[in-house]
């Protein structure tokens, strides 16, 4: 049976909100995400653009609607883009690890969101080895994956 965290990945059109340019986590789920074969639009107000695709500055800029977003920034920057987030409508959420705070899962809990926290999403869209097959072994082995 699949997880919850599995399952986030069924979603066909994601948001990956980061800053490129101080960590490469939105970059690796970006690429991990359209190897997937998925529609994804980077928002980073870090760099203009990810691999030659438009990066936007917000989730209103969008040209179209998403399902899913996955917000890999600063803990002190996640509040902010997470009301972004309940603004448009998604409800399906995937912070990076170490990322969230109280304030965002009790926004979470009183708007039905479905949120992920607690681990990376690169372990979840980077195939192959590497420190995140690592990451994605132990949480198959704790029962967390």
């Amino acid at each position: 049976m699949r997880s919850n965290n599995e399952d986030f990945f069924n979603g066909t059109h994601f948001a990956v909100i980061g800053h490129a340019a101080k960590k490469n986590f939105p970059i690796l789920t970006y690429n991990g995400l359209k190897s997937m074969h998925k529609t994804v639009f980077p928002i980073d107000p870090s760099c203009p653009d990810i691999n030659g695709d438009k990066c936007y500055t917000s989730l209103a800029e969008l040209p179209e609607r998403v399902d899913r977003a996955i917000l890999e920034l600063p803990r002190d920057e996640t509040n902010q883009w997470f009301v972004q987030v309940l603004a448009a409508g998604i409800k399906d959420v995937w912070i990076h690890m170490g990322c969230d705070t109280p304030e965002v899962h009790a926004l979470a809990k009183e708007n039905n969101i479905n949120l992920r926290t607690g681990t990376c999403a690169v372990a979840y869209v980077k195939p192959g080895f590497s420190y995140h097959a690592l990451h994605r072994g132990i949480m198959k082995l704790t029962n967390k994956y």
